[in-house]
Order: C-alpha cells, then structure tokens, then sequence
C-alpha cells in the first residue's frame, strides 16, 4: 500500500496493524438501507478502509428525512438515498468502492451475489424477515439494528433467527431522536469492524438501550436460542 493510504488509515494502523488494515480492502459488506442507520453506518465504516460496499435503497431524500439521515443535506430531496451516500463516501475515502441498487431487498436477493458481511440498516419488520431468512438459507452473517423514540437494539446474527424472537408486522415506528439513530449505527458499525478485522464479536446477543424518565442510559443484554 503507498503513503498516502497508511496516512489516511495511520491511526487504525497503530491499534492493529499494516496486515490487518490492509485486509480490511478485500472485504465487501452489504448494507441494505441508505437511511439514518445506512448513512451512519456507510460513513463509519467507510473511513474504517472497508473496500467494497453495496447499498441497497429504492426511496428517495425527502425534506423529513435530513434531521436524522446524517449522509444528506438540503438540496438532496428527490435524489435516490443510495446514490447520495455512495457519492458522500467515495468523497471521503479515496479506497473504496460503492454499488447503489436502486431495488428491494428481494430484487437484490436475486443477483447472487457474495458478501462477507450484511447489514440491516431498515426500518421495517418484513424486510428484516426477508435478510433474515436469506441469511440463514446462505449461513450469511449479519447485524441486525433498529431505533424508535429515545431506544434502539442491535445484534450480531449467527445462528439465532430474528423471526424467532420478534413478531412480524408492518407496523410503522413512532418518531425518533437523531442522536440515538447515530448511536445504534455506531455500535452496529463497531460490530461490523471487529468482525471484519478479525477480532472477537459475541454473536447471537441482543443489546437493548434505552433512556429512563431521568435521562439515565440503561443497556440490557439478551441471549438468543439457536436455531
């Protein structure tokens, strides 16, 4: 690798090493939403030297969207979410490569392609049912994350299944904070780092985070039977 990628990566460099940094450039990670999770989580660990991602997301900016949709600004409203953030990451890291699939997670299934890592960036339960079930057919790895309110969960999945713990429905989530979205994107990311590198990550644990009526954080953890 030339000087100007140890530069860029110089602190990573130190916490872990020339080897590992470099291998993070051959690991590609899908993450399907390009949303407040998608964009938290493409910045993230775009800057971390991930060095392919492919971002699946249909919809589109939307004034309501930019408070908590960290990747977009003003101006942006109409343009494909994927699009932006694939613009916005390969900006700041000159060593990565971005896909944007302007599809459904079910039209992306469908292309057969290999990752070594899927992340759920959604907001909806039936799209995580559908990850959930293409991950388990494939043993494919993923981390699962969602916010509402002031709370948010996050979980490695390995061989547990989301269906057997949480109950599918389109209901639709009631408003949401834009710190607590960075937060849970962040500790998703952070997940996915350590994967990648190749440190350890307890998997098929449930975090659960949440603020009392004291603005006091509480984080509790579940494990999750096999499946």
């Amino acid at each position: 690798m030339n000087q100007e990628f140890n530069e860029y990566f110089n602190r990573q460099i130190k916490l872990w090493g020339q080897e590992t940094q470099d291998s993070l450039q051959n690991k590609k990670v899908a993450i399907i939403g390009s949303g407040g999770l998608g964009c938290t989580l493409g910045i993230a660990l775009g800057a971390s030297g991930i060095g392919e991602f492919s971002f699946v997301d249909f919809d589109t900016v939307g004034v309501h969207n930019i408070h908590r949709q960290i990747g977009f600004k003003v101006g942006d409203d109409g343009k494909y979410k994927a699009e932006v953030l694939k613009d916005l990451m390969e900006s700041r890291c000159p060593y990565v490569k971005v896909n944007a699939y302007k599809e459904s997670f079910d039209e992306f299934a469908k292309r057969g392609l290999t990752f070594d890592l899927i992340i759920d960036a959604t907001d909806n339960l039936p799209t995580r049912a559908a990850i959930n079930e293409y991950c388990m057919k494939y043993n494919q790895p993923w981390i699962y994350g969602s916010v509402e309110e002031f709370h948010g969960q996050v979980c490695f999945f390995e061989k547990a299944s989301y269906e057997a713990v949480f109950q599918i429905n389109d209901r639709k989530p009631n408003g949401i904070a834009c710190p607590i979205v960075m937060h849970i994107g962040s500790l998703q990311a952070n997940l996915a780092l350590r994967y990648l590198a190749g440190l350890e990550v307890k998997k098929d644990v449930l975090y659960y985070l949440s603020f009392d009526s004291e603005g006091i954080l509480n984080t509790k953890k579940f494990n999750l039977p096999k499946a």
